[in-house]
């Protein structure tokens, strides 16, 4: 079972896709959507998030659509998936003594651990195994 989330696997395939792909010109939400096989309504709120994180910039219009706000170098996955996830408010139960003690800090260190490496990967990292001509990965290569 993946530890992330498939939003904030979505969210990170997004912004590499478009660092690839926004080279040249803004990546219509249509077209990234397309080659992620999604409905574009489904992946404009998360896009905005990223706006809103200041890791993409929208343009509107006709030649509109998205590109990267900062150089890969600087993006790291970590970031990325903070600015698209949401807190969940806990259960109305009453926390347990052994949760609020033992459980919850051990899980928030694992989590603080967990971000801690995703900060290590920058999306710039990832855009060059992605265009790696030895994984075998011609379609990401912009036309």
């Amino acid at each position: 079972m993946p530890v992330l989330s498939r939003r904030g696997r979505l969210a990170i395939a997004a912004v590499v896709d478009i660092a690839i792909h926004g080279r040249e010109a803004p990546v219509a939400a249509k077209a990234l959507a397309q080659r992620h096989a999604l409905p574009p309504r489904h992946l404009e709120p998360l896009l905005q998030n990223l706006v809103r994180a200041g890791i993409l910039r929208g343009m509107r219009g006709p030649r509109g659509g998205y590109d990267i706000a900062r150089d890969g170098r600087k993006i790291s996955c970590g970031e990325i998936v903070r600015a698209v996830t949401t807190v969940s408010e806990d259960d109305a139960e009453e926390a347990t003594v052994l949760m609020t003690s033992v459980v919850e800090p051990a899980i928030a260190e694992a989590e603080r651990r967990f971000f801690a490496e995703l900060d290590r990967v920058a999306v710039a990292d990832l855009c060059a195994a992605a265009l790696d001509p030895a994984r075998g990965m011609p379609s990401l290569a912009p036309a």
